[in-house]
C-alpha cells in the first residue's frame, strides 16, 4: 500500500461524512475502498490506496486497510485510527459499525487530487445511502471479482475487462509498474 495514513484517515473521514451512518458497517467500508480504487483506476490508470485486495466470501477486501480497521476495533490502544474512528457494535446487530471521532477538515481535504476528491465523491453517491447488500451485491458483478476465486489475489488488471474501464490493461500495467 503506497497512501501516507494521514490520506487514509482523511478517506475514512470523508466516507464517515458522506455515507449514511446507520449502514456503514465494517463490510461496506472493505466495498467503498475497492470502489474508490478500481473507479479511480478505471478512468485514470492507477488506484488510489495501491492496497492489495483478496477475494474473500462478501466481496474484495483491502487487506492492509482491513487490518487498520480491525486493530481500530481490537486493539485501540495501539491503533494508527485511533483518533480518527471506533468500531460500535450493538447488541443484537450483525454491524461493526464505523464512528468518525473528528470531522474532515479542509486541510485533510488538500491531500486528494482533483481526481481523487471527484471518484470519492462518485463512490459515495453510487453506494452512499446503500447497505451492505447492495454494495457487496455490485462488487459481485465487476471483472475483478467474477475473474478469481476465494482466496485469491485480485490484480489491478483485471478492472481492464470490465465494460465501463476508460484504459486497456496496458495502460494499468504501464502506470502501475512506474508508480
Amino acid at each position: 500500500m503506497h497512501i501516507p495514513i494521514p490520506k487514509l484517515k482523511a478517506i475514512l473521514l470523508y466516507f464517515a461524512e458522506n455515507t449514511e451512518g446507520r449502514f456503514l458497517g465494517k463490510t461496506k467500508l472493505m466495498k467503498l475502498f475497492y470502489f474508490l480504487d478500481f473507479m479511480h483506476l478505471k478512468r485514470y490508470g492507477v488506484p488510489v490506496t495501491y492496497d492489495s485486495y483478496y477475494h474473500l466470501e462478501h466481496g474484495p477486501i483491502p487487506t492492509v486497510i482491513k487490518n487498520y480497521v480491525d486493530t481500530a476495533e481490537d486493539d485501540i490502544d495501539s491503533s494508527i485510527l485511533s483518533d480518527t474512528i471506533e468500531i460500535e457494535r450493538l447488541e443484537g446487530q450483525a454491524i461493526h459499525r464505523i464512528k468518525p471521532l473528528r470531522k474532515l477538515t479542509d486541510e485533510a481535504k488538500n491531500l486528494f487530487s482533483e481526481n481523487e476528491l471527484e471518484t470519492l465523491e462518485r463512490v459515495c453517491k453510487r453506494f452512499g445511502d446503500k447497505n451492505k447488500s447492495y454494495i457487496e451485491e455490485a462488487s459481485h458483478k465487476e471483472a475483478p471479482w467474477r475473474s478469481t476465486h476465494l482466496g485469491d489475489f485480485i490484480s489491478y488488471e483485471l478492472a481492464a475487462d470490465d465494460p465501463d474501464c476508460e484504459v486497456s490493461k496496458e495502460e494499468i500495467e504501464m502506470m502501475l509498474s512506474i508508480s
